[in-house]
């Protein structure tokens, strides 16, 4: 691996590890506050998540045009990947949302809602196969 490589693999390992361990945090918090009857944690960690996606891509498109690569690896990437992936699948829906892609914007949306479920219910009913 090249020395640039190991630098970006570095910094989104560090920025992952922050942010899943932040992650952790807002859900015992959140157990802590209001109870287990419903998933606030992950709940307020996808949509704090989907904010602070769309403020810094807002302000890395205005500051540098996009361009901090490493800025964008340790926050977007490592972080905010950490702390939850469903900022990563919003920015992705609403990148093609904005490039005027409406009909795949929707069916990403569904489709990987509908098949995510799937997968892990799939997922549930193989292991309970398993003697």
């Amino acid at each position: 691996m090249n020395p640039l490589a190991l630098n970006h693999f570095l910094l989104v390992a560090i920025g992952g590890a922050a942010g899943a361990s932040l992650r952790h945090l807002a859900n015992m918090l959140a157990l802590r506050i209001v109870g287990a009857g419903f998933p606030w944690g992950t709940f307020f960690v996808n949509v704090a998540g989907s904010l602070i996606m769309g403020l810094l891509v807002g302000w890395l498109a205005r500051r540098s045009g996009g361009s901090s690569n490493e800025l964008r690896l340790l926050i977007a990437t490592g972080f905010l990947g950490g702390f939850t992936t469903f900022s990563a699948f919003s920015l992705d829906a609403v990148t093609l949302w904005e490039r005027g892609a409406q009909l795949p914007a929707f069916l990403y949306v569904v489709t990987s809602v509908v098949v995510a479920l799937s997968a892990l219910f799939a997922g549930l009913w193989l292991t309970r196969l398993l003697p």
